[in-house]
């Protein structure tokens, strides 16, 4: 949602697999979400892009909002909540868990991590679009979220 004289939301989508990346960055666009869309693979590149480690992150902004995958390798979606929000510097961030996961266990080890809202991707395209908008005008409408250290 574009509103006037403000900066683009920053996004973190954590996400290993390119197809569901491509989804999440298509509905974006067709909601046309006013945000700059940082992807990475997995939760060791994403600790990797908010330490801004590395010359590949060293000018990585702060997102203000975070999309997360649970099963991916090298670190999982939970082994990088239990990490992120126990550290004063990113706890406060947001994080959204979109997976395909909709077993009960995923949800409530989720949200005892910290996560600020979970979300099983919809099969439909249509729906999925959907979901992204509803997820814009929830987190960027309607919600204030803190400002960027």
């Amino acid at each position: 949602m574009l509103i006037e004289n403000s900066q683009p939301f920053d996004i973190l989508l954590v996400e290993d697999e390119p197809a569901d990346a491509h989804l999440v960055k298509s509905a974006l666009k067709e909601n046309k979400v006013y945000c700059h869309l940082h992807h990475v693979l997995d939760g060791r590149d994403a600790l990797g892009f908010l330490r801004r480690e590395g010359d590949v992150y060293k000018n990585a902004p702060q997102p203000d909002l975070i999309l997360l995958d649970l099963n991916m390798p090298r670190m999982n979606g939970r082994e990088f909540l239990s990490v992120i929000k126990t550290d004063e510097h990113f706890s406060a961030i947001p994080v959204v868990v979109l997976t395909t996961s909709d077993v009960e266990r995923d949800v409530v080890a989720s949200y005892k991590l910290g996560a600020a809202s979970y979300i099983t991707k919809p099969v439909d395209m249509a729906q999925f679009i959907d979901a992204i908008r509803q997820l814009d005008n929830y987190w960027f409408t309607l919600t204030r979220l803190p400002k960027k250290s």
